[in-house]
């Protein structure tokens, strides 16, 4: 009798071994193996964005992506080895997803325009850019929204969906500004003269290229002045300066060749009863 149940525990344990035992030890392999896998296509993923010079912000939400993705893949694997149904999971998954993804449609679009801003980098962080209304400095950019701050020194904050689908001015791209104003002279003035005069204006200024060249070209003959037009060209950094020393030395310019500059003029009449 003794013998008969040692041999129906060992026949038991046997059993068990092979229906329980086999299959956990296959999801451990399995499960080892695979966070080796993980790590290792990490590691890959991440030389391969920094030898392309990939974005910080992207290079990180691209590296939890993916491990976040294959670790779930992993999961499920493991838990299917074990003969647990994993239809069931996928089915939740799916439905989890979609739940969220209604939820935060907004977001989501917004989310797309962070990655697609980071991959095609349309600007980069320290770019003067004009978007949604907005001109400022570049000074952060989110996967969900970019903070720009104002020439008035104000933090706009522009949700990256509507940006990346709007119109988008990128100052510093070419690295070079046309510095645009307009003088109006009298039309009693030498205009030969003073086109020369103004070239010069802009030609002594040091910050003011030499290549392109500055253009000052006769724009309109108003009604009461003759407009001249001055472009000269400058590093996206100097615009503001050479505008401001254009302005400044206009007048002074104008003076010493004995050009007018036209004012409107008030007449008043008296009449004697």
């Amino acid at each position: 009798m003794k013998e008969l149940i040692e041999n129906f525990n060992l026949e038991k344990g046997s059993e068990l071994i092979l229906e329980y035992g086999i299959p956990l030890l296959k999801a451990i392999l399995i499960y080892v193996i695979g966070r080796w896998l993980i790590k290792r296509t990490l590691k890959l993923t991440k030389k391969v964005m920094l030898a392309r010079d990939c974005d910080l912000t992207l290079e990180k939400f691209l590296l939890n992506l993916i491990k976040w993705g294959l670790t779930i893949l992993l999961l499920v694997t493991v838990i299917g080895t074990l003969g647990v149904q994993t239809s069931s999971f996928a089915a939740i998954l799916a439905a989890a997803g979609l739940a969220i993804g209604l939820a935060l449609q907004g977001s989501l679009s917004n989310f797309a325009g962070g990655v697609l801003l980071l991959v095609f980098k349309p600007f980069k962080v320290g770019d003067t850019i004009e978007a949604q209304g907005i001109t400022g400095t570049i000074k952060e950019i989110d996967i969900l929204q970019t903070k720009v701050v104002t020439f008035s020194h104000k933090l706009a904050i522009i949700p990256n969906g509507p940006l990346l689908n709007g119109n988008i001015i990128n100052y510093d791209t070419e690295g070079i500004l046309r510095c645009e104003t307009m003088i109006g002279v009298s039309y009693d003035a030498d205009i030969p003269k003073t086109l020369e005069a103004l070239t010069k204006l802009c030609a002594d200024h040091p910050l003011v290229l030499k290549d392109p060249a500055p253009i000052v070209k006769v724009a309109e003959n108003a009604s009461s002045s003759i407009n001249i037009l001055v472009r000269p060209y400058t590093l996206t950094a100097d615009v503001w300066t050479v505008n401001f020393y254009l302005q400044q030395n206009f007048k002074p310019t104008l003076d010493s060749i004995g050009v007018e500059i036209p004012y409107p003029h008030q007449v008043e009449i008296h009449k004697q009863v």
